[in-house]
């Protein structure tokens, strides 16, 4: 089978996300200039440098209550965020915080998470997330869009990390034993629980 997206698609729901798995979920935390804490899920996500650390989410779409989502609000006027990893554990709040709540709602309370003061960004930490990565705005990107839909990128240098201990072992970080859970296609999702190494040629 092959099509156009432009031309249309032979299928009732676009399949695009269902081909791209997994992806990680990028679970963002700001704050707005009221001090209100805003948490939301991005499935596009992903690191995209290390040297500095760099990561992007896009956030596509607006909110009912505004112009932009919550998040990208809040980092046009703070610069600042914090990148959170969502674990089976915590996958239903994770799914609760994708909900369009009211900006001055905090989605850490109403989805009952605790936080954790942030070392060097004013928005706060999802405590219970094994690592979390506390970032400064570089610059956003407005994306091509078909529609009245606003995408964002937004790419940000990571400038802290924290790292729950028992997750280092030998020196190394045991990622299987986070369980994270990344974004499929449709309303599917998947762990984390396995892994193999491929050495280089």
């Amino acid at each position: 089978m092959f099509y156009e997206p432009k031309k249309g698609m032979p299928f009732k729901i676009d399949p695009f996300k269902s081909l791209i798995f997994p992806r990680p979920i990028g679970w963002i935390s700001s704050i707005n200039k009221n001090g209100v804490a805003n948490l939301a899920p991005y499935s596009y996500f992903n690191a995209v440098a290390d040297d500095p650390p760099q990561v992007m989410f896009c956030a596509n779409g607006s909110s009912v209550h505004s112009k932009y989502k919550d998040s990208l609000s809040n980092i046009l006027s703070t610069k600042e965020f914090v990148v959170n990893f969502a674990t089976s554990t915590t996958r239903n709040q994770m799914n609760n915080t994708s909900r369009d709540f009211k900006p001055h709602e905090d989605e850490f309370v109403l989805s009952k998470l605790k936080k954790k003061v942030s070392k060097l960004v004013k928005a706060p930490s999802v405590k219970d997330s094994p690592v979390n990565l506390e970032c400064k705005l570089i610059k956003t990107i407005k994306l091509k869009s078909n529609s009245k839909k606003i995408s964002t990128m937004i790419i940000g240098e990571v400038i802290g990390i924290y790292i729950n201990n028992k997750f280092i072992n030998n020196n190394r970080i045991d990622s299987v034993s986070m369980r994270f859970i990344a974004r499929m296609g449709y309303s599917e999702y998947t762990t984390v629980d396995s892994k193999f190494n491929l050495k280089r040629k």
